[in-house]
Order: C-alpha cells, then structure tokens, then sequence
C-alpha cells in the first residue's frame, strides 16, 4: 500500500514533536528582537550613532568660553659677582630665588560670522545622520533576518518532500521485491528500484546539511554564543503578502527610503561645510580675562620678597584681508562638494525607483507563478497516484513511476522556489519603501 504523504508528515511531526518539547521556539519576531539585542554590526552602528550624538553640545559649537586654570612653581639658583663704580666689590654664590604663580583666564569667542550657530546644526544633521546609519543597519538585519528565516521554511518543505519521495522508493523496492519473489518481475528491475532509493536517500541525507547550514547562519544574525546549537522555527510554511501596492510603495519611498534621508542629509552638511568657509570673511570679536597671582622670594636684593596680583581684561576685534586667496578656493571646493550631493542624491532616486519597479515587477509575476505550479503540484499529485496504482497491478514500467515521481517532486521545488523567491521580493519593496519593520509585528 502507498504510504499517504501527509500521513507520513503527521509521522515526521510526532516524531520531532519531543525535540521540539526539549528546545525554545523561535518565530520570525523573535530571531529579530533577539539579533537586534545582540547582533555585532548593529551594536557598532549603535555605538557610532551614540559618538555622533555626544559629539552635539554647545561647546563643541563654539558657544561656551573656555577656562583655564594654571599654577607653577620654581625658581633659580645663581652666582652673582658685582663691582660699583666705588671700587666696591661684592659677591653671591648659591643664591636661590623662588617663584609662585597661579591664575586663571577666560577665552569667549562672542562673534564668528555666526560660525557656532551653523556649527550646531551641522552637529545636529550629523547627529540624524548617525541615527539614520544605524536605522540602515537594522534594516539590513532585518531584512537578513527574514530572508535567512524564510530560506529555511523553504529547504525544511524540501526536506520533508524528499523523506516522501525516499517512501514512496522504498515502496516500490517492496512491491518489486515482491513481484521478484513471485516471479513476476525480473531482479534487474529490483536492483533498478534499489539504485533508484539509494539515490533519493542520499539526496535526503545532503538536505540536511542545506538545514544545518541554514540554522548557523540564523544562530550567527542572533549572535548565538552556540552557533551549532538547533533551534526550532515555529512557521513551517512562507507565508506571503499578496497586497502590496505600487503606488503606495512609491510614495513610502520617496518618503522613508533610508539611503535617500541619507543623502538628505549629505546635502545640508555640505551646505553646512560651505558656510562655515563663508563666515571667515565676516570680523571676529573675541573677549580674553584673567587673575594672575604671583609671588616672588630673594635671597638677596633690596627685597626679600614681593607679591603681585591683579585682574586683567581684553576685547579683540579683526577681520582677515588676505589668506593667499585659500578662503577662495574652499568655497569653490565646498560648492563643487554641494553640487556632487545633489547629483549623487538624483542618483540614488533614480537607482530606488528602478529598483523598486523591477522587484515589484518580479513580485507581481511571482504571484501568477504561485497559481500556475500549485495547480501544477496537483496535477503532479494526482498523476503520481494513479501511476503508483498502474504499478502495482503491472501496465507501468519502472522507468515510466520514475519519471511520474521526478516529476512531483520537480513540481514540489518549482513551488517552493517560486515561494521564496516572492517572499524575497516582499522583503526587498519593504526594504525599498522603510516598511521592513513591519516583520516584528509579524508573529
């Protein structure tokens, strides 16, 4: 009797059920909140996004004055040899004269050609920009995530088709031997079937390691700290959005795209960066205060020691006539630098649409492929039965079931591929579009 496939999946299916029961269950949001904890490329994006933001105080923007606070101590030990107009001659050996000072001064840049104020919002793009980067990684992740998650739905179908056809082999070894020992059928015919199992059972046996690779490459997004440890996926079918809109998708990505909110803010730093160069030209005003303290101790002398301390104050005002014509020069570059952002911008644009309108193209015709070989697996199905039947009453050849069975399982994997190959689609337009995070809602 031909062993019924999906009894043999409910079979497979109880027996992996105590391996399931011994280990967690992971579903598709929870490799993603696991590798967003612990995913490498994301905590370095993460941290580099945190140095842009400390990076954004008002003293790196040049509002704050700075302080400085100084004290030194020394002194100097000298010979001195002196002869008045008297005659009189006078010596000092080892003399030892000591010095104390401490201060404090003030430096406050009050104008700058309003250089801190654009300073500030140069450090505030950066800042988004940063973040923007980090966003970029994660959805990169995610979109790793779910493509890795979703190749293995695909090759565990796979696996499980190929312990249906290593079945359906040794089925058809058991009615050939059969027939063999009845004399019905010729032993070349047996050692074919047995070819034929061999065959399908180490093709099995090599889908394992497909699945095995599949599950280090999960464990390796996750950063496991046990790479080769199994896990269990709680999905065992693709499941695919079928109502994604071009329009919808183009509008989400003229808006949300991350590469193109990059390039944005590209943009206003090199204006940014052009300002600054433009408002050297304007005068500086600079404010300068202090307390100094010193105290002086002789050894010789008219006196033996002597303290001075006071407070002074200073405002500078200047301009910059002439640099070598170097102000010049930057301001060509910087302009040249915003003209490169802009065209670099028009470039992403145009690769994110031309993307876009491929991948929606691909996912569009996926979805007739899906009707077309799942009408095809079932035909494949119905023909399989009724050429098993043919078999087992003698008006098939052997080569003929083979052919009927190669055919199912092609079926099998022209479906699955085609699965995964519009589920990759799905996951490039919510990429494409900024929407990918929507798979973490996704159980």
């Amino acid at each position: 009797m031909m062993i019924n496939k999906k009894f043999f999946l409910l079979l497979w299916i109880s027996v992996t059920g105590l391996a399931v029961s011994a280990q967690e269950v992971y579903d598709l949001n929870r490799c993603i909140t696991t590798g967003l904890e612990n995913n490498f490329a994301i905590r370095i994006a993460q941290s580099n996004a945190e140095i842009a933001a400390n990076n954004r105080t008002p003293g790196n923007a040049g509002f704050l004055p700075s302080v400085d606070l100084t004290g030194r101590y020394g002194g100097t030990i000298n010979n001195t040899s002196q002869t008045y107009s008297s005659g009189y001659d006078t010596s000092f050996n080892g003399v030892h004269n000591t010095t104390s000072t401490a201060g404090v001064a003030l430096g406050w840049d009050i104008f700058r050609g309003f250089s801190a104020q654009t300073t500030w919002k140069k450090l505030n793009e950066l800042k988004l920009a940063g973040e923007l980067n980090s966003r970029m990684t994660v959805e990169d992740f995610v979109a790793d995530m779910a493509s890795e998650y979703n190749y293995y739905i695909q090759q565990l179908q796979l696996y499980h088709n190929l312990a249906y056809a290593v079945s359906l082999s040794r089925e058809r070894v058991r009615i050939d031997e059969e027939r063999y020992l009845l004399g019905a059928a010729s032993k070349l015919q047996l050692l074919q079937s047995q070819v034929y199992l061999n065959s399908d059972s180490s093709r099995y046996a090599r889908q394992l390691e497909v699945l095995r690779a599949s599950q280090v490459r999960i464990n390796r997004l996750m950063a496991s700290g046990n790479l080769g440890g199994h896990i269990i996926l709680k999905d065992s079918t693709i499941r695919i959005h079928t109502t994604l809109v071009y329009d919808s998708l183009l509008a989400a990505t003229l808006k949300e795209n991350t590469s193109l909110l990059i390039a944005r803010k590209n943009q206003t730093v090199s204006e940014y960066d052009y300002r600054l160069i433009a408002a050297r030209t304007y005068p500086y005003l600079s404010l300068s205060t202090g307390y100094n303290f010193n105290y002086y101790n002789y050894e010789s002398g008219s006196f033996k020691s002597q303290q001075v301390d006071g407070l002074n104050y200073g405002l500078t005002l200047g301009v910059n006539l002439f640099d070598g014509l170097n102000q010049r020069r930057e301001k060509a570059n910087a302009r040249i630098a915003i003209d490169n952002r802009t065209l670099q911008y028009e470039q992403i644009a145009q690769q994110v649409e031309a993307d876009l309108i491929t991948i929606f193209y691909a996912y569009q015709n996926n979805l007739m492929l899906l009707k077309l070989e799942a009408q095809n697996l079932k035909t494949a199905e119905e023909n399989l039965e009724i050429a098993l039947e043919r078999y087992k009453l003698g008006s098939l050849s052997g080569l003929e079931l083979r052919e009927v069975q190669q055919s199912l399982l092609e079926a099998e994997e022209r479906l699955l591929s085609v699965q995964y190959q519009t589920k990759l689609a799905e996951i490039s337009l919510l990429q494409i579009s900024g929407k990918i995070m929507e798979y973490l809602q996704v159980g």
